[in-house]
């Protein structure tokens, strides 16, 4: 196990931004993982844990604590069972099951970090999540003191949100295990329309899951959502904010915004939530504010390849991002009355 003193934590982010840590320590088994963190609540340490750290945003005078990354490995695949360490690379596994003629996850294809973040936020996109797939999580108990095993059921999944979201202090993942789809070699149904243009398919019909993977990967990586240290698009944690969920009452009052600012012809983006919950696209009411793609003239901006995500240009600082997060949280209120909700973890600073 590593162990290092006021360390910086900025090379350990996409975002490649924020302070030192006053102490880090590398993790590279369960054993040593769960050692870090009873040390730390034990001490009564504040404890920060990263793992691939592309879902956090830390602040400029860094953490005043121990971190703790997870660099555990481990890949055990047996039929259709997979059980993956906390540390291992999200993207790598996903290449390596579509290797192995599964399906289920070939539409998560090029999502950074590492999966144990998975559940935590349980990742989705292009019309599949990790929790459909998921069925257990475990997971040293920092309240108990043990290591737990916690079925699909009680991990408490919506969208991007999970009991290990609503308890962070509480859960630390060690292992995921997945039930995937042996159709011989074949995605799963592909349910998001953009992928299934792309394919040239109709929404449900199932293609090559290396083709499903392939074909994702290259929409990713057109909206800067591949890693490229080259590409200061790619220095962003992806998506930065949640598509809005609105209820029915709070649905209209934005419609009629929309009609007051665009006109009666303008439909904004909608699906189906459940409950009489509507989803809404936060990259629409971000481009329909008026926040464009590459906007912003300072060294934190919006992608130039896709409204929803924003960027360290190569000499932000947390500060510098955080300005221009507020300033698009507070124009998308203006202009149509939705409140946008950060989708990264905040580290000693918030929205």
């Amino acid at each position: 196990m590593q162990e290092l003193h006021d360390a910086p934590l900025a090379p350990l982010t996409t975002f490649r931004l924020g302070g030192p840590a006053t102490r880090l320590v590398v993790a590279t088994t369960d054993d040593e993982v769960i050692a870090a963190v009873r040390e730390a609540d034990e001490a009564g340490t504040p404890l920060l844990i990263i793992g691939g750290g592309s879902n956090l945003v830390i602040g400029d005078k860094g953490f005043d604590g121990t971190a703790l990354r997870i660099a555990t490995s481990g890949f055990d695949l047996d039929g259709t069972r997979l059980e993956l360490a906390a540390g291992e690379t999200w993207t790598d596994a996903v290449a390596r099951t579509v290797e192995a003629g599964l399906g289920g996850v070939e539409c998560l294809a090029g999502i950074p970090g590492s999966a144990g973040a998975t559940p935590i936020q349980n990742v989705g996109a292009y019309g599949q999540e990790v929790s459909s797939t998921i069925t257990e999580v475990v997971a040293y108990d920092r309240r108990g003191g043990g290591t737990v095993v916690l079925p699909n059921a009680e991990c408490g999944f919506s969208y991007r949100n999970s009991r290990f979201k609503q308890e962070p202090d509480r859960y630390v993942v060690l292992r995921v295990r997945f039930e995937l789809e042996d159709a011989g070699g074949l995605s799963a149904p592909v349910k998001y329309a953009e992928t299934a243009r792309a394919l040239g398919i109709e929404v449900g019909d199932r293609v090559p899951a290396a083709t499903a993977r392939e074909t994702v990967l290259a929409l990713r990586a057109g909206k800067g959502m591949v890693l490229d240290a080259d590409d200061h698009d790619t220095w962003s944690a992806g998506s930065f904010f949640t598509n809005p969920i609105l209820t029915a009452a709070e649905y209209e009052t934005f419609l009629a915004r929309v009609r007051d600012r665009l006109g009666d012809g303008v439909a904004p983006p909608a699906y189906p939530a459940g409950d009489g919950h509507t989803k809404t696209s936060a990259a629409w009411l971000i481009d329909k504010a008026g926040f464009t793609k590459g906007y912003g003239s300072g060294p934190a901006r919006i992608s130039t390849k896709h409204t929803l995500a924003l960027t360290n240009r190569g000499q932000a600082t947390t500060e510098d991002l955080l300005a221009l997060a507020r300033e698009v949280v507070d124009g998308v209120r203006d202009a149509f009355g939705v409140t946008l909700v950060n989708e990264p973890v905040t580290v000693g600073v918030s929205l």
